[in-house]
């Protein structure tokens, strides 16, 4: 069995369809998504309808459930007014076909791996979608979120960065981002690089793991964003356009 693990899209459509470019050669037999597919991006509505044309189970992320209950995020910096702009405009794209899609997202999703056991998907951790698990998390935390008997394979998004790392005898792993990567860079300024993050699990023989990424058109997103009207477009472009 083959499954393909995708994680925050954030409404990026140009880099899903990268994604799935690559998986149709990849063989895969499922598509897990782990949440956070529409809002913070430029095309909402249609990063939902490609997701649900698929047909695979996903997750429900943050900013999923954040998009069924809109609220106003509190004044932290800056910044704090254009994230809320873009994500008050990503909601007003939705459709109500979108929103009850929305609603068949589902906390966690547990995969039958067949004989190494199981896969748990999440978001942020099976307890919350605003846990943030990283591959320096202590285990002592793992076991407060997992509890006595993790799965074989746990696998979330949420923080962006791609990890896979052992807890016990399980595999704890975030296959990255699809639609908004982070690096950071040695100037100390993070940019978006110009590719799109994903995992592939194998089972065939054992339990393979794959943290794997694949090329995006970077002046495809910067044109989608800019006929958007998508509220503080240059903004949100300006981690895209770090050169190299």
């Amino acid at each position: 069995m083959r499954i393909a693990l995708l994680a925050d899209i954030h409404g990026n459509l140009t880099a899903l369809d990268a994604v799935l470019a690559a998986l149709a050669g990849a063989a895969v037999d499922q598509v897990l998504c782990l949440g956070d597919v529409a809002i913070f991006g430029p095309q909402p509505g249609a990063t939902l309808a490609r997701l649900r044309d698929l047909g695979c189970p996903v997750v429900m992320g943050n900013t999923d459930a954040w998009a069924l209950d809109p609220q106003l995020h509190p004044f932290r910096n800056a910044d704090t007014p254009k994230f809320n702009a873009i994500e008050q405009w990503g909601v007003a794209q939705l459709t109500d076909a979108d929103r009850n899609f929305i609603r068949t997202f589902q906390p966690t999703v547990t995969v039958d791996l067949g004989g190494p056991g199981q896969l748990m998907g999440y978001h942020g951790s099976p307890r919350s979608h605003h846990d943030a698990i990283v591959a320096t998390t202590p285990d002592a935390e793992l076991a407060h979120w997992f509890g006595a008997r993790p799965a074989l394979l746990m696998a979330g998004g949420h923080t962006h960065m791609p990890f896979v790392r052992r807890f016990g005898e399980s595999l704890v792993m975030n296959p990255g981002s699809v639609g908004l990567p982070y690096e950071n860079r040695p100037d100390g300024r993070t940019r978006n690089p110009p590719w799109a993050e994903f995992a592939i699990i194998t089972t065939d023989g054992g339990l393979c793991v794959e943290l794997r990424r694949t090329p995006v058109n970077v002046a495809q997103i910067a044109q989608v964003v800019r006929q958007s009207e998508m509220p503080f477009a240059e903004w949100w472009l300006e981690n895209w356009l770090v050169a190299e």
